[in-house]
């Protein structure tokens, strides 16, 4: 938990990242389907990078850091192939998204029940794993929705998980403050 505590501005900096491209697609919704795919693209490569960062600055003494890492190399793929390759259709798209959004959902969750046993609060990550779910789940039932529908659920869910992941850094930075360095965490 004390390597948690180390790389909370991290996972704010992901939070931030989160808000602001939900921002971005909720006041302009209008945006065309191929800044949609940049700014996807781009989105899940930086939120990758931070991801894997993040890891692997809290892997000493952890040893369920290799799960974030996974989900991490995910993002930059998928941002990497959306970049690459922005005349992909959109429902090529729309699945690409919806199933990057499961896999880091389940990821996030999985992340959520080891972490209940050392910090309380970790219902935040549960409920953005779970929106994430959701969002894939939404996105494969309904892909001829359209692009802007798929526009404002993209970024509803961004601007969600970034609150939600700015609060879990910000319980993390108060977990590392109440509990110094080298004071075991709560028994099990």
């Amino acid at each position: 938990m004390e390597a948690f505590t180390h790389v909370w501005k991290w996972v704010v900096l992901r939070g931030i990242v989160a808000i602001l491209v939900g921002a971005l697609t909720l006041f302009y919704p209008g945006i065309t389907l191929a800044a949609l795919v940049l700014l996807f693209g781009a989105y899940a490569f930086v939120d990758g990078i931070l991801t894997i960062v993040w890891a692997v600055r809290q892997r000493h003494g952890e040893s369920h850091w290799v799960s974030p890492v996974v989900s991490g190399v995910l993002g930059m793929g998928v941002g990497l192939v959306t970049l690459l390759m922005p005349a992909i259709s959109a429902l090529a798209l729309l699945l690409l998204i919806a199933a990057w959004a499961i896999v880091t959902g389940v990821a996030t969750i999985i992340g959520a029940l080891r972490l209940r046993r050392v910090v309380t609060g970790e219902w935040r990550l549960v409920l953005m794993g779970l929106l994430a779910v959701a969002l894939g789940v939404i996105l494969i039932a309904r892909p001829l929705t359209g692009a802007l529908a798929m526009v404002l659920w993209i970024g509803a869910y961004a601007d969600v998980s970034g609150v939600l992941l700015v609060a879990l850094g910000f319980r993390l930075r108060a977990w590392g403050r109440v509990h110094p360095a080298g004071v075991t965490p709560r028994p099990i």
